[in-house]
């Protein structure tokens, strides 16, 4: 309940039920009701990202001086399975204002983790820095190989490969030459696997290649399908055009 009152005014009669004023049993068995029906959604992903969404909408709104719908529509939830998996939903996010047009380059994109994470880089060094870091960004996740960090979730790739990726990827989507690859193909490609093509594919079209169910190796869905008593998972196919490497 102090959760939920944190986040939301609490009514008169949760009030009284929280100060052992209530009067008849019916007042608190009604009290009762609506906290169980808070604590259910205080878990619910759902109804996180409602809230969420309908905060920021009134925000913008209110900063553009209108009214209406701000979002196209509802968020979509994907299980990520592997490190390959996360690596191309990470880039694929971090690429939104370079695909939107919005930037040229990922270190101009501004509200994007790849840009927090050039700007640590720039002040961690001795050179001056080439961007600011910006004040009060939340702390992210570090990106250490296992050579270099001991932690059970740690990455098969470090800040500096996932920074080369996102550059290389950055450039061809930039170019209007749609089925171009640049050269020099980021070692972390060839190491976790995935298909070059098929990888910039997904970062270029957007949502569009997202309608799944979950990403990963085609084995890992297989898991999570057995897991869920289920026969298949929605993205086979996208899988083994994204893990295929073709030497």
């Amino acid at each position: 309940m102090a959760r939920w009152n944190r986040l939301f005014s609490l009514p008169v009669l949760v009030t009284r039920y929280r100060a052992g004023k209530t009067a008849t049993a019916a007042e608190r068995a009604q009290a009762r009701a609506m906290i169980a029906e808070w604590r259910e959604r205080l878990a619910d992903l759902s109804w996180f990202m409602r809230s969420l969404n309908e905060y920021l909408a009134r925000r913008a709104n209110e900063e553009d001086g209108c009214k209406g719908r701000f979002w196209e529509g509802r968020f979509k939830s994907q299980a990520l399975l592997d490190e390959a998996a996360i690596l191309t939903c990470m880039s694929y996010v971090d690429l939104n204002p370079v695909r939107a047009g919005l930037a040229d380059t990922p270190e101009e994109s501004e509200f994007t983790s790849i840009r927090q994470r050039i700007a640590e880089l720039s002040a961690s060094s001795n050179d001056p820095p080439k961007i600011e870091p910006e004040p009060e960004r939340p702390r992210l996740m570090a990106l250490e190989t296992p050579a270099q960090d001991r932690h059970p979730n740690r990455f098969s790739f470090s800040t500096e490969d996932y920074l080369e990726l996102v550059d290389w990827a950055g450039r061809a989507i930039r170019e209007d030459k749609r089925g171009a690859i640049p050269g020099d193909l980021p070692p972390v490609l060839t190491r976790l696997g995935l298909n070059p093509e098929h990888y910039l594919r997904l970062v270029r079209r957007g949502g569009r290649s997202h309608h799944v169910a979950a990403l990963g190796h085609v084995e890992r869905l297989r898991e999570a399908a057995a897991r869920l008593g289920r026969r298949f998972l929605k993205g086979m196919d996208q899988s083994r055009r994204l893990y295929q490497v073709h030497g």
